[in-house]
């Protein structure tokens, strides 16, 4: 795991190398073990380093094969990197070293673009020919990784991080519109391949982008789960397959030349991944959780559950307790590690969790997919039976966290569009072919852009942010695709997750299986109060956000006069939400 940056240029004009060098330190949490640049002509990469595999200085980057003549930059873990590497000797290519990013090296001259399709992992990578000129970004399948992309005037750039781009110069910092909308609407999700700053973009996952020297540019979508019912497992084989799969899932996520702990929630998902582990064999195993001081009538830990996992399967375990001294300034310093404005207020939870899990091992396992392959969330069971033809709407109506209509009486007219961009986007998500079933559109949507621009996002922002390389099985595509074709109802039973939950039967306790379904509690920011309070205040009522002119001032006013009754559909506070996003804007001096 590590942060890339780069320049392409098209035509006869070289790349400017000092603007590659200005990302790199906004790259360094995510690479703290080394940096390098590498250039030709109108290429220029570079990298920061996170060791994790092949730990000497033959797995450093910008990666070079002199004798293929090209050279990689790549973010991420090739979990199935060691069979390939036995599988691509077998065609007579020598390695110089043990690192997964030579064999990305090798299977691109062996296979092309197509590559990816072998490739088990996370992963953002950009390759460059040195002979055509040609340079192929890509993506993993679900999106795990990032990659943002910047025009420039006769070229494009790409890093890890939208801030790493901001730092090169030369960016449209106004604000999307368009995202804006999504952004207000969609729970702080900005689909692909937007962001919420018009000059940046970000490439979709599944997706290979191929540059050619003089300016061309073709994408490729080289997966998708699909959601047919075309498995001939019969229903009560289901949650044997599923716990078969997870079970290869989180053995993959194993693979490092360092240490591997967990990230145990005290839920079932990542209870799961620790009885996994333990069946497999792993001992010793070092696990992490974290509370917080209760506030508004809501508790602030969820450490009975965990700790019954930890002492359950003998897990060196550590519970982290953070109180105000610590959560209040953490909370600028995690909105500076969003590459895009979040409003989960999960963020500081992990941004706090991971500076702690960061001074004792570099890599962990986490939890974080389960709800949105296997049904877990409450806007699923309202989907049943709901038509095809209406299921947008439906979906609509239990998800957005307020409608175009509503809108208008919060943005000011200025930046309120006459478009309701954000249900065009899910009827056209809706409408496409291939999910047969309300439930399995919503699903579909879901883990491919909900997912990646919002949970997924949020654990790699802000793991990345200590220099943590977090995995996350249940993205394990073959997983993902299982899932996809399970019947939606199996998924529905049991409250949601249900053919999970049988999964996990006889080997995870009943008690965490059938507890209540638990967010992470961070009663701070779901109860506005005191200093915090004060905080948002001066956000919003900073000259930036003044002149920035977002939102109606009577809206404004209204939620800052009752700062905790006014929600979006889902329970998100709407005070945080248009706070959140001024935060980050001003953190980035926009």
């Amino acid at each position: 795991m590590c942060g890339i940056a780069g320049e392409i240029r098209y035509g006869e004009r070289s790349a400017d190398v000092e603007a590659v060098r200005r990302m790199l330190p906004a790259l360094e949490s995510r690479g703290p073990d080394g940096e390098g640049v590498w250039s030709q002509g109108r290429i220029a990469f570079g990298h920061r380093r996170l060791r994790i595999i092949d730990l000497s200085e033959t797995g450093a980057q910008p990666m070079t094969d002199a004798e293929l003549g090209l050279t990689v930059v790549f973010n991420g873990c090739i979990y199935n990197y060691r069979q390939l590497r036995e599988e691509l000797r077998g065609y007579g290519y020598r390695f110089f070293s043990t690192s997964d990013t030579e064999v990305i090296l090798k299977a691109y001259h062996r296979w092309g673009a197509d590559c990816v399709t072998h490739f088990l992992g996370m992963f953002a990578f950009a390759v460059a020919e040195h002979d055509t000129g040609t340079v192929t970004l890509a993506r993993d399948r679900l999106g795990i990784k990032p990659l943002y992309l910047a025009e420039t005037p006769g070229g494009v750039r790409f890093a890890s991080t939208l801030p790493a781009l901001l730092a090169a110069g030369g960016v449209d910092t106004t604000i999307d519109e368009v995202a804006l909308q999504h952004y207000m609407t969609f729970h702080s999700v900005v689909p692909a391949p937007r962001t919420i700053l018009s000059g940046i973009r970000k490439l979709p996952p599944a997706t290979v982008r191929v540059v050619k020297a003089d300016g061309a540019v073709t994408d490729r979508c080289y997966w998708e789960a699909d959601f047919r019912r075309t498995s001939s497992i019969a229903k009560d084989e289901w949650a044997a397959a599923v716990r078969e799969k997870l079970n290869l899932a989180v053995q993959r996520r194993m693979v490092a030349d360092v240490p591997v702990g967990v990230l145990l929630s005290g839920g079932l998902d990542s209870s799961l991944i620790v009885a996994l582990l333990a069946e497999q064999g792993q001992h010793g195993l070092t696990t992490f959780s974290i509370g917080f001081e209760s506030g508004g009538g809501e508790s602030g830990d969820e450490f009975a559950y965990s700790d019954l996992i930890a002492k359950q399967f003998g897990t060196e375990h550590h519970q982290i307790r953070i109180g105000q001294d610590r959560f209040l300034p953490a909370v600028d310093r995690t909105v500076a590690a969003m590459s895009e404005p979040m409003v989960s207020h999960d963020c500081i939870a992990f941004h706090l969790l991971s500076e702690d899990v960061a001074k004792q091992v570099k890599v962990v396992q986490s939890g974080q997919g389960a709800d949105e392959i296997f049904a877990g969330y409450s806007w699923y069971p309202p989907l049943a039976g709901v038509p095809r033809e209406r299921a947008a709407e439906a979906y609509a109506k239990e998800f957005f966290d307020r409608r175009h209509d509503e809108l208008g009486t919060q943005l000011n007219p200025a930046w309120h569009l006459d478009r309701d961009h954000a249900m065009a986007f899910v009827a056209e998500s809706f409408g496409r072919p291939g999910a047969e079933t309300a439930v399995d559109a919503a699903l579909r949507l879901d883990s491919q852009v909900m997912l990646v621009d919002d949970p997924v996002k949020r654990v790699d922002n802000m793991t990345m942010a200590w220099g943590l390389e977090a995995r996350v099985p249940f993205l394990d595509h073959e997983l993902v695709e299982l899932a996809a074709a399970c019947p939606p109802e199996l998924k529905l039973a049991s409250d949601g997750k249900g053919v999970l939950k049988d999964a996990a039967r006889g080997l995870v306790p009943d008690e965490v299986i059938d507890r209540t379904k638990g967010y992470f509690p961070v009663p701070g920011i779901r109860h506005l109060e005191g200093a915090m309070l004060a905080r948002v205040r001066d956000a919003l009522h900073d000259p930036a956000a003044r002149h920035r002119g977002l939102f109606r001032p009577e809206y404004v006013d209204a939620l800052l006069a009752d700062p905790n009754t006014p929600r979006t559909t889902l329970g998100a506070n709407q005070l945080w939400q248009i706070a959140l996003l001024e935060m980050w804007l001003q953190d980035k001096k926009l």
